[in-house]
Order: structure tokens, then C-alpha cells, then sequence
């Protein structure tokens, strides 16, 4: 797997090696011991799937600490605009994000640190996402900024009359209004 630096730091694009012949392809999705090398010692714990229609936009979600979640997120069939904000307080990329575009095609998955929101947006009449987790998933650890925040830049690739929201999705603050349980720390 070749690991791509994004502007933010810890947040990282994994391109696998497609091993390509008349038959089809191959490739390792995940390997405990090439991420613990290359990205950063983890152990997921969840493992999830959703399967979205066109316009169907999901996010900015986070879970509070301690319930916090690390994930590395791949769409295998579709298209989605994934996206990564910087929620740390003192962090020097706060409020930043990485906007990244994964497909069936390309194979291409982003690891999303803790102490960041996470969304995603989709491009294509059906996606299906998957994504690991090195947490549990704890409900009353919910927490989210608005996915339509304009302040955070995001050109989410959708006509604004195609957006399909969940009620909880567009009951999530602003930025402006969050106040992060996430503390940015330079040495870690």
C-alpha cells in the first residue's frame, strides 16, 4: 500500500496495489501489520457498512471522548466525496478540512484520526461505504457539526436542491458553536 500525506497531518490516503489480470483484480484492503508500519499502531475493533443513494449527504459526526473513534473508510461500489474536519481546539488546521474522492475504481481509503468530524457525500445513484472503527459505538457519545456549515469551505459536489438530509444530520451546531471535547497535542 503506497500512504499519501494530506495538508492536514494524520490524516492520511491509502492507495492499495491492484494486482491486475485477465481474470480481474486483487488486492489487500487492510494488513494489522503495513498500517501499524507505514500509518500508525491501531487495532479496530467495528466494522460498518451503509448503502446511500444519490444526494444522500452523511455527517460531520464524531463520537466524545472516551468513546472516541479513529476510522479508515473505503466506498466499494460508487462514488462518495469523503471529507475530514479538524475539530482539536489549538490545533493549527482547526476548522480545516480534507476532501477526498473515493470510488469503486479507484480503491483509494482515508484514515481520519480522533478529533476529527467525518461526512461524506454521494456522487453516484448508489454507493455502499464501509469503514473500521477502533472504538465501539457508544449513542450517547453522539456528537456532529452541520454538514451544510458554510464556514468550513466544502464543496460537497451536489445541486443544493438533490441534498437528502437525516433530521438528526440537520439538527448538528455550526462549528462557530461546537464546543470540541478535542484538545490538539503536537506530540502525538
Amino acid at each position: 500500500m503506497e500512504v499519501i500525506k494530506t495538508e492536514i497531518d494524520g490524516v492520511v490516503i491509502i492507495k492499495p496495489h491492484l494486482f491486475k489480470d485477465g481474470r480481474g483484480y486483487f488486492f489487500e484492503s487492510f494488513s494489522q501489520k503495513e498500517f501499524d508500519e507505514k500509518v500508525c499502531p491501531i487495532c479496530f475493533v467495528q466494522d460498518n457498512e451503509s448503502m446511500s443513494s444519490y444526494g444522500v449527504m452523511r455527517g460531520l459526526h464524531f463520537q466524545r471522548p472516551p468513546y472516541a473513534q479513529s476510522k479508515l473508510v473505503r466506498c466499494v461500489k460508487g462514488v462518495v466525496l469523503d471529507v475530514a474536519v479538524d475539530i482539536r481546539k489549538g490545533s493549527p488546521t482547526y476548522g480545516r478540512h480534507v476532501a477526498v474522492e473515493l470510488t469503486e475504481e479507484n480503491h483509494h481509503q482515508i484514515f481520519i484520526p480522533r478529533g476529527f468530524a467525518h461526512g461524506f457525500s454521494v456522487l453516484s445513484e448508489t454507493a455502499v461505504f464501509q469503514y473500521k472503527c477502533d472504538n465501539f459505538y457508544v449513542p450517547s457519545a453522539d456528537g456532529g457539526i452541520s454538514i451544510l456549515d458554510g464556514s468550513l469551505g466544502i464543496d460537497w459536489n451536489l445541486p443544493s436542491d438533490r441534498v437528502i438530509l437525516s433530521p438528526k444530520d440537520m439538527n448538528h451546531p455550526l462549528l462557530e458553536n461546537l464546543d470540541s471535547p478535542f484538545i490538539y497535542r503536537e506530540d502525538l
